[in-house]
């Protein structure tokens, strides 16, 4: 017919290559969906990873706060003692004396007192579960080199333990066993010399406890020190 042209005619080639075409459309269309949901998937795990992380954190944030609360509460039962932050301070009620690392019978008396509380409190689940160790931290006053009330400050830390584990004789207060072997695996000493001076000489020279906690996942360390004889001497009164 004339003003008609024929229509293209398809060969072989473009018929037996167009199936090809149209499957891997459709394939990478599948690879497609597949790798949404793969990213959907691992989406969800970290956020619910995030998620279970940030619980766990305001749980430790609660099980400290609760400790905390506790030991302030048992310091009210002892005037003078107060908890500022995670430091029990003992305020007045155990000074030292210029130069001088001992305590007196009394001083001695109240450690004796106030700290099988707080391991009793270390043996309970919550707190036994975060607490990591009790700093005992002496201080100095300004007057003298750092090095020497460095090694003072240290002294008065060492002389809380002597006391802690003494067992003096007729006295109701000592420890039991089972206390001094807590001490044992909890107590540590150090000294700050003079530096965080209170604002006179006389309340510098002090010793607090200070309550350090486990972070997040950090476990109890495997070995713990056994109590052996002759931890009740104190080097501090060697001749």
């Amino acid at each position: 017919m004339i003003g008609l042209l024929p229509g293209k005619r398809r060969t072989r080639r473009e018929e037996g290559e167009k199936p090809f075409w149209i499957s891997f459309s459709d394939l990478m269309s599948g690879l497609m969906v597949l790798f949404l949901v793969a990213m959907t998937v691992a989406l969800l795990a970290v956020t619910h990873e995030i998620s279970e992380s940030e619980r766990e954190k305001t749980r430790r944030e609660e099980d400290i706060r609760e400790v905390l609360q506790r030991v302030r509460d048992m310091t009210r039962d002892f005037p003078g003692v107060t908890l500022r932050g995670q430091s029990v301070d003992f305020g007045e009620r155990a000074r030292f004396d210029t130069n001088s690392h001992k305590l007196s019978a009394e001083q001695a008396r109240l450690l004796r007192q106030l700290v099988p509380k707080i391991l009793a409190l270390a043996r309970d689940p919550v707190a036994g579960k975060w607490l990591k160790q009790i700093v005992v931290e002496g201080f100095a006053d300004a007057r003298g080199s750092y090095l020497y009330n460095l090694n003072l400050s240290l002294q008065r830390s060492e002389r809380v333990l002597c006391a802690l584990l003494a067992s003096p004789a007729g006295s109701a207060d000592a420890l039991s066993e089972t206390d001094q072997q807590t001490v044992r695996e909890l107590f540590l000493v150090g000294g700050s010399s003079f530096n965080f001076q209170k604002a006179s000489a006389e309340e510098s020279r002090r010793i607090e406890l200070r309550l350090e906690f486990r972070d997040l996942g950090e476990r109890a360390p495997a070995l713990r020190p056994r109590l052996q004889e002759g931890d009740s001497r104190c080097p501090l009164d060697a001749p």
